[in-house]
């Protein structure tokens, strides 16, 4: 029996809930040979992710998580196969989280302005850590009677068009596979229907994508339905691209999926680790 993998999950190094390492221990429980820490714009989580994952019996796919921008609006990339050394990715990196403080304190203002009261002191406590995103303002807004969920926070404060919103910096996508390449990474299509486009649509996006460079697509995702996971597949193989799989594992942030199966009926094979390592450049 084929051994399972999820190449998409994230830490309290990013917007997870929980530590890189715990990450790795529910790897391994789930049965996964191989997991990817794919937290957004950092390496950070990743070498602790690396000795958890190595006590616990599971190998670590050093990996991140990208915004860039298309004609359908947010685009998210994964990046698998990253170097934690000094390189033209990580550079951009930097760049990014850098591009994400700056946000965080506009969103500081913003809310302020609305009546909504919030301190970076408060948004480290409910991150765990220094390394904030909306997840946790919308945690905190939430927490203090402002919001009813966290979808609701974003519903009426922090999602696009929202009056607290504010753009965050995004690569052109053909520049985040070039990135990916020059430091022997490979970058994948994260969850593509996020994109919201029609078949025909999506059809000539993913084409682009190819050309550009990219090496996948992520088929088989935590939320999507098994027709759903095989119309993707099939896509990926019109376009000569592998068809990845992961979770979008994020703890409390997004209850419903967990590491290795997604929502109960993720399965994604070992195969398809092996056939992304081919597209190592």
């Amino acid at each position: 029996m084929a051994s399972v993998i999820d190449l998409h999950t994230h830490s309290t190094a990013s917007d997870g809930s929980e530590s890189p390492a715990d990450v790795a221990r529910r790897a391994a429980r789930a049965g996964c040979s191989a997991f990817a820490l794919t937290d957004h714009d950092t390496l950070a989580g990743l070498a602790e992710a690396r000795a958890a994952a190595e006590q616990a019996g599971t190998a670590l796919v050093p990996g991140c998580e990208i915004s860039c921008r298309s004609d359908a609006g947010s685009m998210h990339v994964l990046i698998y196969f990253v170097g934690e050394g000094p390189g033209p990715l990580q550079d951009e990196l930097a760049r990014l989280r850098s591009d994400r403080a700056t946000r965080n304190h506009l969103l500081v203002e913003r809310l302020g302005a609305l009546g909504i009261p919030v301190t970076a002191d408060e948004l480290t406590g409910v991150a765990g850590s220094t390394v904030v995103g909306r997840p946790h303002f919308a945690a905190l807004l939430v927490r203090k009677g402002f919001a009813e969920s966290p979808q609701d926070a974003f519903d009426r404060y922090l999602g696009t068009g929202r009056p607290a919103y504010v753009p965050k910096a995004r690569l052109e996508p053909g520049t985040a596979a070039r990135l990916a390449r020059e430091s022997g990474a490979v970058a994948v299509l994260a969850h593509p229907f996020s994109l919201g486009l029609d078949a025909g649509a999506l059809e000539r996006t993913v084409g682009d994508l190819a050309r550009d460079g990219l090496g996948g697509i992520e088929a088989y995702y935590g939320r999507y339905s098994p027709p759903q996971r095989a119309s993707l597949v099939a896509l990926a193989r019109r376009h000569g691209l592998v068809p990845t799989g992961g979770s979008d594992y994020h703890g409390t942030y997004k209850p419903d999926l967990e590491v290795g199966t997604g929502t109960g009926d993720l399965d994604v094979a070992d195969s398809v680790l092996a056939e992304l390592e081919e597209r190592r450049p």
